[in-house]
Order: C-alpha cells, then structure tokens, then sequence
C-alpha cells in the first residue's frame, strides 16, 4: 500500500491543498492521501484562525471530494506536532510511506526535529513553488510535483473572510461550514 502524509495547519484548507493531493495522487499511484491538521505546529507559534476541531472539520468536508483522501487525528492534542512522531505511527512493514510537501518547507528540513529520521522513514513528494530552489540532504528520496499553478494561500483567504468576501478558492463544503460558523470574522 502507497500511503502519502499531507500536513499542515489548514487554516482553512483550500482548492490548492486538494489539487496537490490529486496530482500527488495520480502521479505516485497513491492509494490514500492523509490530511493531517497540525494541533500544535512548532514552526507557526502565533495562534491560529480557527480552533483544531473546527480546522478538522473542514479537512473533513474537503476529503469527501475524492475517496483516497481521508482526514486524520494524527496530530491531536496538546504536544507539538513534529513530523517524525506522525511518520511513526504510520509505518508498517506493508506501506510505503510519501510525504507531500512545498518545496519552500522542503528548503528548510534540516532545521526539524530529528530531521534525518524524516528523511531515513519517507519518500518525500516535493510540490514545487517558483523561486523556492531547495538542496536535497544527503539520503533524501525526493520525487518533484511540478506544473501546479497555485496562486491562492491560506493567509490571502483568512484576510478575504475577514473583509466579508467568500473566496471562491474554498471547496463549497468548506465555504458552507465557515460561513454558517462564522470563522475567520466572516459575517
């Protein structure tokens, strides 16, 4: 079985999330993709534009989209989210496991927590974003996600709700869910 984590804060999740999750799908052959809210990410300190429930609620609502997609708890509760401790709780003998992931954060991943037991224990999928270049650490299995425009950010649709606008970059689902709970200070 080819099973592929896909983290991340989904504050909201949105299209681009679910359009790298397809291609990412469809390219590597992937039977599942798991979405993982991030509960207590280490490397996003601030707070947060939704709670962990109401964020994996709409990881929820955007899965139902496609039948590989599944949403997942692995990263609930109050200890941080590192990624080699979810990577763990997936590895099984029988599962190959990938790691989807931008290649800004990819950039980055010798800063993470015990960063060559990630590398060691997935293959990563690397979404690559223009004028984000990465150096691959040593070991490192890296299959390249390229071709995907992906203009729209979580950030750009929180200021959006925020101002009153619905962002059509919002599975409807997931509009839905934000509009009738009033998250983000869309109202």
């Amino acid at each position: 079985m080819q099973l592929a984590l896909f983290g991340g804060t989904f504050d909201p999740i949105h299209s681009a999330h679910l359009t790298v999750a397809s291609a990412a799908a469809e390219t590597f052959s992937l039977d599942r993709v798991l979405f993982v809210p991030a509960a207590n990410p280490p490397h996003k300190p601030e707070s947060l534009g939704a709670a962990y429930e109401e964020r994996f609620r709409m990881v929820e609502l955007a899965c139902e989209a496609d039948p590989r997609f599944e949403a997942s708890r692995l990263e609930e509760g109050s200890a941080k989210s590192y990624s080699i401790i979810t990577i763990e709780k997936v590895l099984a003998p029988d599962r190959e496991v990938f790691f989807i992931i931008g290649s800004d954060a990819f950039a980055e991943i010798a800063s993470w927590y015990r960063w060559r037991d990630v590398v060691r224990a997935v293959e990563f999928i690397v979404v690559k974003r223009p004028g984000h270049e990465y150096a691959a650490p040593p070991g490192a299995r890296i299959h390249e996600l390229t071709g995907l425009n992906l203009p729209v950010s979580s950030s750009e649709i929180r200021e959006k709700l925020a101002a009153g606008i619905l962002p059509g970059d919002l599975p409807p689902a997931v509009a839905a869910y934000i509009a009738e709970n009033r998250l983000y200070d869309f109202h």
